[in-house]
This record gives structure tokens, C-alpha cells and sequence, in this order.
């Protein structure tokens, strides 16, 4: 018996039947007769063709064997990127912020008394410590979700410092119901609705406290609240500059890029100030990213063995062999999306280094990101003709 039997795997109508108790209709009725008599046919008929198609498949994960396949993987970058990077520009990027990032996390691991082992080692050990590990009940839940809100408290008063317009709209930080957690991302966010009636909320997948070590949750938090996509999704649906159709679509290297960007600024407005650990978690946030452009680029345009990729991601920053593989089999299967986060948080970075550059004394970050943002989720070549534009009016 398959995934596809409701018998087995109930989850998707049992989870719109409970939130539908006590609203007037059949709606949980109504559900399951539709994913019984549609979806599930539907899924026995995916599975059947994925069966047939079964023998065909190769081991070889890359796309340079298909047809014109390095043409297509340089296509896929472009459109991702949405700068003209080459793999071979992107796989030396990361593998150069790698062993900078990697001798950062050194410092500050030998600062906690973590002497032996690599750094991937040592980071793996900081996450196995159950002195970091909320209890996994609904009170040590709880508390970590108290524990979150404190943070944002802090981050939030600390952004007048670095901007000079504030989205209006809120951000709530939420534990995914129970009911989906099976299913459900690890954390995160989705944006206010349109009319303002609906705050921003973040969500955080708490089936497993184990999961989410205390020092990894500030980083996770900038990126995905504020000054992070919260942030940023806000000011752009707020922004009467930005067309509608904005709010509607957006190019995640301007989007994700951004929220690797908001972890680097978290920490320069001081955030781990006080919490040396939750650094750390900051620079492992990073050296997965920069991974990420390594095996992405390592499987598609160098040859690289899906094995491998998992192997490096194992030992470049201490991930566990099931996340490993996870993240390789998406690379696997959307060559090019998982470069998007750090070619974005690059750019990101060099132009705001190429304004300071020209302005000198005159940069002000407010006037930064303010225009920056104001634009919404445009390509990144895009993003630079706009801060080039605000440049020539500050100088």
C-alpha cells in the first residue's frame, strides 16, 4: 500500500477537516471526497509514470549530459541570478568565501573551548550539546517562541539605526500547527495581506525541538522577520513606487539575497553583541550558502557525483547526512535555484561597498536601503541601475 491510499496517508484532508469544525457547511466532507476521488487517482497516476520511466534513469545527476545541457545549466544561472555569473565565477566564489568563512567560525569555536576536530566537527558537536536544546514539550516550546519574540523585540529597536522608512504592517512569530508539521518547511514567511488585515507572520516548524539548537534560531529568525523578508515584502507592498504586479511575483536573488544581507546586518547593528554561540550560527548560516554555490556548480558543470556533493556539504560546515542529501537532491532537480541566496547576498554587498566607495562620507545606509527596497523584488542588474541613480544624486 502507497502513499497515495487515504488509508495510509490521511493527512490531506484530516488537516482541513479539523480547521474546518464549527464553520457552517461540509467543508471537511467536501475535501475528503475530493482527495479521495481526484488527488489520489491523480498521484497513482504520477507514480505509475515515474514507475515506467524507472529503467531509463542514469546515476549521473548532472545536466550536462542532456542535449546542449551546459548551454542549458548557463541559462539556468542567468535567469536565477539574474546576473551574468558564470559556474565557473560562482564555484570559485564559493569555494573562496568557504575558507573564509570557515577560518571566522574557527576564531569563534577555539573562543568556546572547541580546540579539536575540524571546524564542520566542532559545529556539529555545538549542535549535538543538549544545553542548547529546548525541551521538546509544549512549555520548552513555548519558550522558545518567547525567547524568539524577545529577539525581534531587540532587532526591532535597533533598525532606526539603519533605515529610514519602517514597514507599518507587523510581524507575528507562530509555531506550525501540530496537524501539518509532517509536512510542513522548517521555518518560514508569509507576507501581510494586501489590505493590511493580516500581519506577517513566521512560522516555525517545532515537531522536534532537537531540530533547532538555541544558537542557530537568532539568524534564522533575521532572516525570515526582521530586518528580513518581513521587512523587505513589507516596505515593497507599502511602497507606492513599486507596481502591484511586484506583490505578486519576485526574483529570489533580490528576495533571498536580501535575507542573507539582513543576517549580515543583524550582526553589524550588533545583534550577537552579547552571544558569541548565536555568531556562530550566523557564520554557519553563511557557509551553507556559499556550499550551496560550490556543489550546485560542482555537480552541473564539473562533473561532480551527487555522492560528492553530499560528502562536501557533510564536512564543509557539519550538516547531517539525511539534511545533506535533501539539499543535493534538490540541486539535482532545480539546477541553478539554491545559487540564488548567496549571488544575491553578494551583490547585495558589493553595491552597497561600490556606493560607499563613490560617496565616501556622504553614504548614508538609511538612503541605502531605503531606495534599495523601495523598488521591490526587481533583478539584480535592475537593483544596480537603481542604486547607480541614487548614487548621482547624493554626490
Amino acid at each position: 500500500r502507497s502513499a497515495t491510499d487515504p488509508c495510509v496517508n490521511p493527512c490531506a484532508f484530516s488537516s482541513t477537516s479539523a480547521r474546518a469544525k464549527g464553520l457552517t457547511g461540509d467543508w471537511g466532507a467536501q475535501v475528503e471526497r475530493l482527495v479521495t476521488e481526484r488527488v489520489y487517482p491523480a498521484l497513482a497516476a504520477q507514480n505509475a509514470v515515474l514507475k515506467a520511466a524507472q529503467p531509463n534513469a542514469v546515476h549521473e545527476a548532472s545536466v550536462r549530459r542532456l542535449p546542449q545541457g551546459e548551454q542549458y545549466y548557463a541559462n539556468s544561472l542567468h535567469y536565477i541570478t539574474t546576473t551574468r555569473l558564470t559556474a565557473d565565477e560562482i564555484h570559485r566564489t564559493g569555494v573562496e568565501q568557504m575558507a573564509d568563512l570557515t577560518a571566522r567560525a574557527d576564531v569563534l569555536l577555539k573562543a568556546q573551548g572547541l580546540t579539536q576536530g575540524s571546524v564542520a566537527e566542532r559545529i556539529k558537536a555545538l549542535g549535538d550539546d543538549p544545553k542548547y536544546v529546548y525541551a521538546n514539550t509544549d512549555a520548552g516550546k513555548a519558550e522558545l517562541i518567547d525567547k524568539l519574540n524577545a529577539q525581534m523585540a531587540d532587532m526591532q529597536a535597533r533598525l532606526p539605526n539603519a533605515f529610514g522608512r519602517l514597514p507599518k504592517a507587523k510581524v507575528e512569530i507562530k509555531r506550525v500547527p501540530p496537524e501539518i508539521e509532517a509536512g510542513a518547511p522548517m521555518g518560514y514567511y508569509n507576507s501581510p495581506s494586501l489590505d493590511g488585515t493580516r500581519p506577517g507572520i513566521y512560522w516555525i516548524n517545532l515537531k522536534d525541538t532537537a531540530e533547532w539548537p538555541s544558537w542557530t534560531l537568532p539568524t534564522l529568525t533575521y532572516h525570515e522577520a526582521t530586518p528580513g523578508h518581513h521587512l523587505q515584502i513589507s516596505l515593497q507592498q507599502e511602497s507606492p513606487s513599486a507596481p502591484l504586479l511586484m506583490n505578486l511575483l519576485g526574483f529570489s536573488s533580490y528576495v533571498e539575497g536580501w535575507g542573507l544581507y539582513a543576517e549580515q546586518l543583524a550582526d553589524e547593528l550588533g545583534a550577537y553583541e552579547n552571544d558569541p554561540v548565536g555568531q556562530i550560527g550566523y557564520l554557519q548560516s553563511l557557509m551553507f550558502r556559499a556550499a550551496r554555490l560550490v556543489v550546485d556548480t560542482g555537480i552541473h558543470s564539473k562533473g561532480w557525483s551527487r555522492e560528492q556533493g553530499i560528502r562536501y556539504m557533510m564536512e564543509a560546515y557539519g550538516d547531517q547526512e539525511g539534511a545533506a542529501t535533501s539539499e543535493v537532491e534538490r540541486y539535482c532537480g532545480w539546477p541553478g535555484q539554491a545559487c540564488a541566496y548567496k549571488v544575491g547576498h553578494n551583490e547585495w554587498v558589493r553595491l552597497r561597498e561600490k556606493a560607499k566607495t563613490t560617496l565616501g562620507p556622504k553614504f548614508d545606509i538609511k538612503g541605502f536601503h531605503d531606495t534599495a527596497l523601495a523598488a521591490g523584488g526587481v533583478p539584480l542588474s535592475v537593483l544596480e541601475r537603481i542604486v547607480d541613480g541614487w548614487v548621482a544624486t547624493q554626490a
